[in-house]
């Protein structure tokens, strides 16, 4: 029996959700991060598959950050039976208090919603991956630790956290254990970003694991100011047009740095008092924390910036659905990747209006309603209804929250020595092989690896990893743009492409030849048939 630690990748390997990590070493294990899987409904289906570790031997959790994609399957670990603390930041623990029961909140609505559509009647119901009172059984297992402070998460295991840079209390872990030495990125934050300090850490490291989501693309460098200027004319252009704003948001961070520049150019007088309205009861909740820490963040400078009287949150439903009637509004609303909340309420209401704008400000998955959006489709299906997509689409991408390619490569160059092997995760596939050959051209490391979901890692001291178990295929199958994601695309232009066959009895034979074609692929018809 080997005496070197293995590591276990779960998510977010080969794409840019579902982060979880399992480390074994002496018979006990710890998770880094245990976070949900988004994207297609493919994807989000690994969600209910079950956890590929044993919780009794599960000694602890260490959080990097609170994005849900990070600590969305806490609460279904913790009602599984998990009883061990998760070690996390103050920040993420006060941050954690709102987000989890949201997620809950929102896994039960998904679930009712999708049960009551018609089209699933005779369907099995579909039950949420957890509910609000797992998620605050979760949070009380929550224990915060400060950055630099080492601490024993389980037997044999050494560990602390260093600040990542990328949203309020985000955290890079170092790990010893068995001899080796282990630095675990999380999510890196770009330099020079609103409110945080630059990503730091330790070098002179066995093995370090850095995330993608950016390795192959250069931002242009932009300061708070010229990305307040981009802002103001977006605005300005979208206000003209008559219609409505609306901005998909993620409720943590990304609402709170939209807010922060829109305050600023108030202040300012570059902008009139807009009505601005903060539709998401999460991002009311995490811009209250960021309040509560405001006094530690960089950059803020002085005026009123989170309670700004032109600043509008709705709490109620009744209070969001009136936004459906206004012109002339801007709306902050998530989920960022419009893959649920009230951000899809807003987009069938102004995706069809040429007079309304919508402003992508984040990264949107391969396979999410954003991404389709962002695309260019022409027509999108938002639960189970078409949408024409007649508004203006635009995007910033100034305001991300992740490193850009060459931030990356700065902060992987500050880890060397790397005795080991360079593990990139957290990333698609192009995303992380351009990285992958940038820094093997460098010789950054000992080897350079691009670990895939399910895939078993020996991790020995001064020496590169080894495999020792190749990955689930049909997890790695479920990543990126799946069939409904093509259905969705096909349905939606399903019957604008027969209305352009002119004679009405070659449109009825053409549905008559889709049929037929689709039984040929049903294993049942073809046993009936054969």
């Amino acid at each position: 029996m080997s005496h070197e630690p293995t590591l276990t990748f779960y998510g977010a390997a080969g794409t840019v959700t579902g982060s979880c990590m399992a480390l074994h070493h002496g018979g006990e294990t710890i998770l880094v991060d245990c976070g949900l899987f988004q994207g297609s409904r493919t994807l989000e289906a690994l969600n209910y598959e079950p956890f590929g570790f044993d919780l009794r031997s599960v000694g602890a959790v260490i959080l990097t950050h609170a994005h849900i994609d990070h600590s969305g399957l806490l609460p279904r670990l913790i009602a599984e039976g998990y009883r061990g603390q998760i070690f996390t930041t103050p920040e993420t623990r006060d941050l954690l208090y709102y987000m989890l029961p949201d997620s809950g909140r929102i896994q039960e609505g998904e679930a009712e919603r999708r049960n009551r559509r018609r089209d699933r009647k005779d369907e099995d119901p579909i039950k949420p991956i957890y509910t609000e009172a797992d998620a605050r059984t979760a949070c009380a297992q929550v224990k915060a630790v400060e950055l630099h402070d080492w601490f024993k998460p389980a037997a044999g295991f050494r560990a602390r956290l260093w600040n990542a840079g990328h949203i309020l209390g985000s955290a890079s872990v170092e790990i010893d254990v068995g001899g080796t030495r282990l630095f675990f990125s999380g999510d890196l934050g770009p330099d020079h970003k609103a409110f945080h300090a630059d990503a730091e850490g330790p070098s002179d490291l066995d093995h370090v694991l850095c995330e993608s989501t950016y390795g192959n693309r250069i931002r242009e460098d932009m300061t708070l100011e010229q990305r307040r200027t981009l802002l103001e004319s977006e605005i300005k252009a979208a206000l003209t047009r008559g219609g409505n704003l609306i901005i998909p948001v993620f409720a943590l961070e990304r609402t709170q740095e939209l807010l922060f520049d829109i305050a600023t150019l108030i202040n300012t007088g570059r902008l009139a008092h807009p009505h601005v309205f903060i539709d998401s009861p999460l991002a009311t909740r995490a811009t209250e924390v960021f309040a509560k820490h405001q006094d530690a963040m960089e950059d803020i400078g002085t005026g009123e910036i989170f309670h700004h009287p032109s600043f509008h949150y709705t709490a109620s439903p009744t209070e969001s659905m009136r936004l459906n009637n206004m012109s002339g509004a801007i709306i902050l609303a998530a989920s960022g990747m419009c893959e649920a909340g009230r951000v899809r309420h807003h987009l069938r209401h102004n995706l069809w209006r040429t007079d309304s704008t919508i402003l992508f400000v984040g990264f949107q998955a391969t396979g999410s309603l954003g991404r389709t959006i962002l695309d260019g489709a022409n027509r999108v299906r938002i639960w189970g209804q078409d949408v024409s997509v007649s508004a203006q689409i635009r995007q910033i991408d100034t305001y991300s929250a992740h490193a850009d390619q060459e931030d990356l490569q700065r902060w992987i160059r500050a880890r060397q020595p790397i005795k080991g092997s360079l593990f990139l995760n957290h990333g698609e596939g192009q995303a992380i092989e351009a990285l992958r050959r940038l820094m093997q051209a460098e010789n950054v490391a000992g080897s350079i690896i691009t670990p895939q979901i399910g895939e078993v890692y020996s991790l020995p001291t001064n020496a590169p990893a080894r495999r020792l178990k190749t990955g689930t295929i049909r997890y790695q199958e479920a990543v990126g743009r799946d069939w409904q994601n093509d259905y969705a695309d096909f349905a939606t232009s399903l019957k604008k492409e027969l209305q352009a066959i002119d004679d009405p009895s070659a449109r009825r034979k053409a549905l008559a030849d889709m049929k037929k074609l689709l039984y040929s692929y049903q294993s049942g018809h073809q046993k009936r048939t054969g």
